[in-house]
């Protein structure tokens, strides 16, 4: 199995803003004072668009599906935490802890995948976690190390273990369980997405361990990224609240490796971890700071990788 792929799904937004729904436990969520709704998601497109042609200029496949005024989906741009697509034509639908993101789940998106020549064998849906109060957001909650069967997953109110083991029975991923944190006004409360304090490529690991307390958590998370020859690039949790763990590594033209970040991300990190990261790949940063602010979550969070088989006349 490859850790990376050349294609990613993106939801391009109609009705961005601060989801008052997640700000419950997204303590990065902020109100932008004085601001038109209008003028938030005008902001939000911008970005959006500008990051989209970096992406394309680097040789990545960006499906990209307008998304419809038909509900009220604050968080739209942010698909992967409801779907993945894995490499044996399976599609997995997830279950959200906010109600009005559970509207996020179309056919009409999935479809849009599959006019794009993908082909999906498999439904695996556990959404109806939904009805009895459990929830994992898709690779949010999940870090998906491919190549190694090995998925990796800071548990929270939108991260449930026994779903969690449940994914990695299906899926076959043997599973790596911590607790992680951030401080907010003064205490100690758990870091809602994995994807935002860790990034896994396929020959590196971006991770903020002060953000794991336990100890033996800690330890038995680098006692497998050290085992399956992972090189560690540590982050703080300053650079964390600047979304420098919600990295993404993607193949471009000629099978290139590329490290998509928003740009407050790249300016958080010290030359040194510069330095170490292009060792591994390129690195692209675009601007963000709308949806950063507004949305809770940034560059990794706006692309569902697309790992399906291509159909037989493609």
């Amino acid at each position: 199995m490859s850790q990376i792929t050349n294609t990613v799904l993106m939801i391009r937004p109609v009705q961005f803003r601060m989801n008052e729904q997640t700000a419950v436990n997204n303590y990065y969520q902020k109100v932008l004072e004085d601001t038109l709704p209008e003028t938030v998601n005008a902001k939000a497109v911008q970005e959006f668009d500008i990051m989209v042609i970096k992406l394309k200029k680097a040789g990545i496949q960006v499906i990209v599906v307008e998304d419809s005024k038909e509900f009220d989906t604050p968080d739209s741009i942010f698909p992967n935490n409801w779907i993945s697509f894995h490499e044996n034509g399976t599609i997995g639908l997830y279950p959200m802890f906010a109600e009005n993101r559970r509207l996020e789940r179309k056919d009409s998106i999935i479809e849009a995948v599959e006019a794009e020549g993908f082909k999906i064998e498999t439904v695996v849906d556990y959404t109806t976690a939904e009805e009895d109060g459990y929830y994992l957001e898709g690779t949010g909650s999940i870090l998906l190390d491919r190549e190694n069967q090995k998925a990796y997953c800071a548990l929270s109110a939108r991260a449930d273990e026994e779903l969690f083991i449940e994914f990695c029975e299906d899926f076959e991923y043997t599973p790596v369980v911590f607790s992680a944190f951030q401080t907010v006004n003064a205490k100690r409360e758990k870091i809602y997405h994995t994807n935002v304090m860790m990034c896994l490529g396929n020959t590196f690991a971006v991770v903020c361990l002060a953000s794991i307390d336990d100890k033996k958590e800690r330890k038995n998370l680098l006692k497998h990224l050290h085992e399956d020859g992972k090189k560690v690039i540590e982050i703080s949790e300053d650079q964390v609240n600047n979304f420098a763990g919600n990295m993404l590594q993607l193949k471009g033209d000629n099978d290139h490796s590329y490290l998509v970040m928003s740009q407050s991300a790249f300016d958080s990190l010290r030359p040194a971890q510069v330095q170490l990261l292009e060792a591994h790949a390129t690195l692209i940063s675009s601007s963000l700071d709308t949806i950063e602010a507004c949305g809770g979550g940034s560059a990794r969070c706006m692309m569902a990788e697309v790992f399906l088989p291509k159909t037989a006349s493609n």
